[in-house]
């Protein structure tokens, strides 16, 4: 491929992906997505702007390369071992069940020899990563029992896929003439072993040595030479070179250097595995679509509704979780995943199947991916977002208590903490059952009680006329200016310690009449800030003279502000006559008078304790 010819493409690639991926995560439809439309339209079957398809498939190739790499690079065995009962459980039984069945569908149905059976049964038993983490972590349910779950089976699938790879070259030798090859087994076996054992004991000193350079160049290359290197291998004794490069990211995974390596690789995943799905795109067969449609069509649905019939009770039964959260699992893990990509494009190359049995099984693939998303709302739509955990108020049995603390969460706690160690008398109030009950798991706290303190009956019941001091803690904003509103209202004489998120929710607890709230960064940024100019050499003297200087004068900003905060045009001005200011009376420093300034009483002494909180 000549320099303007590789330029030439590499424009073509880089428009259609600006142009498709944004459009596609507009409609929530998976950047993927957009990149296989991407392909599909610049292809040879719809506009023809690439046509050097062999030059395409050398760079694709690299990108899947890299891409199984950082996925092998991402399965800890750390992480592997904490959630070995759902990924070894539920992820096992529904791999292998999905694979028997799928593959004899496609034996008896569609005709596929017993290789090619067992080869389309294993891939499409796969599921997509990256379709499945990106809408969990759109619809915010990453952390949900039923997001968990998809995690561990995800996660069970990407290891799944080193033996589905390696079999494939494997099946294709024994559907040769010369049938099965125990010559090419035991080589392929040989190989694995010597990678995952020398790689084991090599690649720490490897590291170690080119770390001492302190070169981010040298490492980056470094890590290509263990992927390639290992991919050249694989390849020389007959197998994939994307199950060495998957082997490589597994070696390295729980190696002190994994980090580093992540944050070299981390800028080209994106565009590489944009870049593979491309490449997929451009070799997909529309005419089958047009020619075909009603077989396609019947291949979308048995692929999702086999995996779907299939997952759902293993998510009830081995995963525990209630029918909505198992219909949630089933249609997001019902689609053909990125993997199925990469087996299913080794198995045509090794003439386990073909290349029509190929292009039909690569457009269901790619349809049932762009069918998730729309399903995945739909079923959120009719089920809505599953109903937070309730109980009634809990009855508060408190004595004249002088603190009423809104909000048990870090800085609650600690408020908490001290007062109880001084054996003042206080009621904690938190909205949240989760929140009580992970307190409650540590011991008795007879004084905190679950109940929303912007209630007024919650706020008799906690005898809030009695108290002297009511601690706002809260961790919402919106939360902690309703219950400000109702205290100040029910109680003008309690004195209000707020907690504020930022500069414009102090001002508006300043509106509601609370003196100075504590921004819960100020005082942790301003001890950082210490120790980092003492760290530059600055005496611990002028360090805190100077970081106590800085709070005294943007308290008196905040007060200025407050003023005129509703004018986006004043607020500017106050900023910047203040950084005039505040460079002015640093400039001080340098004079004589300086020492006798910060010599005298300020009335606060800036020691450790002023500036932790």
């Amino acid at each position: 491929m000549d320099s303007h010819h590789f330029l030439e493409t590499a424009l073509v690639f880089l428009v259609a992906t600006v142009i498709a991926v944004p459009l596609t995560k507009r409609f929530r439809l998976g950047s993927v997505l957009g990149y296989l439309l991407a392909g599909i339209v610049i292809g040879p079957q719809e506009l023809g702007l690439v046509s050097d398809t062999s030059g395409v498939a050398t760079i694709s190739e690299f990108g899947v390369v890299l891409m199984l790499f950082v996925i092998g690079l991402e399965l800890s065995p750390q992480r592997l071992w904490v959630m070995r009962r759902q990924v070894f459980g539920t992820g096992l039984l529904q791999v292998l069940a999905t694979s028997m069945v799928i593959g004899i569908a496609g034996y008896y149905l569609f005709g596929l020899s017993v290789n090619g059976a067992a080869i389309v049964g294993g891939s499409l038993a796969l599921s997509s990563t990256a379709f499945g983490l990106q809408i969990l972590a759109e619809r915010k349910e990453a952390g949900s029992p039923y997001g968990r779950q998809a995690f561990a089976i995800l996660l069970f699938q990407d290891l799944a896929a080193i033996p589905l790879i390696a079999a494939v070259p494997l099946l294709a030798s024994a559907s040769s003439k010369h049938g099965f090859d125990l010559l090419a087994v035991l080589r392929t076996i040989a190989a694995i072993v010597v990678v995952m054992v020398g790689g084991r004991y090599l690649l720490r000193p490897v590291f170690r040595f080119v770390a001492k350079a302190d070169t981010v160049e040298v490492s980056t290359a470094t890590a290509l030479l263990v992927v390639m290197g290992t991919a050249w291998l694989m390849e020389k004794v007959g197998v994939s070179s994307t199950l060495g490069a998957f082997l490589a990211g597994v070696l390295l995974a729980d190696s002190e250097y994994r980090h580093e390596l992540e944050s070299h690789i981390e800028p080209f995943k994106g565009l590489l595995l944009g870049l593979f799905f491309i490449s997929v795109g451009m070799s997909m067969d529309i005419t089958l679509l047009v020619s075909q449609p009603l077989k396609v069509a019947l291949l979308v649905a048995c692929l999702m509704l086999i995996k779907g019939a299939l997952l759902w009770p293993l998510g009830r039964m081995v995963g525990g979780l209630d029918a909505r959260d198992a219909l949630r699992l089933a249609v997001l893990l019902a689609c053909g995943g990125e993997f199925a990509f990469v087996v299913l494009k080794l198995a045509r190359e090794q003439n386990v199947i073909t290349t029509q049995q190929h292009g039909l099984q690569v457009l269901a693939i790619t349809l049932s991916m762009a069918l998730t998303p729309l399903l995945v709302a739909l079923v959120g739509r009719v089920f809505g977002s599953k109903p937070k955990k309730t109980r009634e108020f809990d009855t508060i049995v408190a004595d004249s208590p002088r603190v009423i603390i809104a909000g048990y969460g870090r800085m609650g706690q600690i408020v908490a903490r001290v007062l109880r160690a001084q054996n003042i008398s206080f009621v904690a109030l938190d909205h949240s059952v989760e929140q009580i009950d992970l307190v409650q798991r540590f011991g008795a706290n007879n004084n905190i009680f679950y109940g929303d303190p912007a209630r007024p009956e919650m706020l008799r019941a906690a005898q809030a006329d009695q108290a002297e001091v009511f601690v706002l803690a809260v961790d919402d904003p919106e939360a902690s200016l309703r219950t400000a509103r109702v205290v100040r209202r029910m109680y003008p004489d309690v004195k209000v310690i707020a907690r504020a998120r930022n500069r414009q929710h102090a001002w508006r607890l300043m509106d509601l009449g609370v003196e100075m709230p504590v921004r819960e960064t100020l005082y942790s940024s301003l001890k950082m800030t210490r120790q980092t100019l003492e760290a530059l050499g600055l005496p611990a003297e002028l360090a805190a003279d100077r970081v106590e200087r800085f709070r005294r004068h943007d308290a008196e900003l905040l007060k200025r502000q407050y003023l005129v905060y509703d004018d986006d045009a004043r607020i500017v001005q106050t900023t910047r006559e203040a950084l005039a200011d505040l460079d002015q009376l640093y400039q001080a420093d340098a004079e004589p008078e300086a020492k006798a300034e910060r010599e005298r009483p300020t009335g606060v002494t800036p020691n450790d304790e002023d500036v932790t909180r």
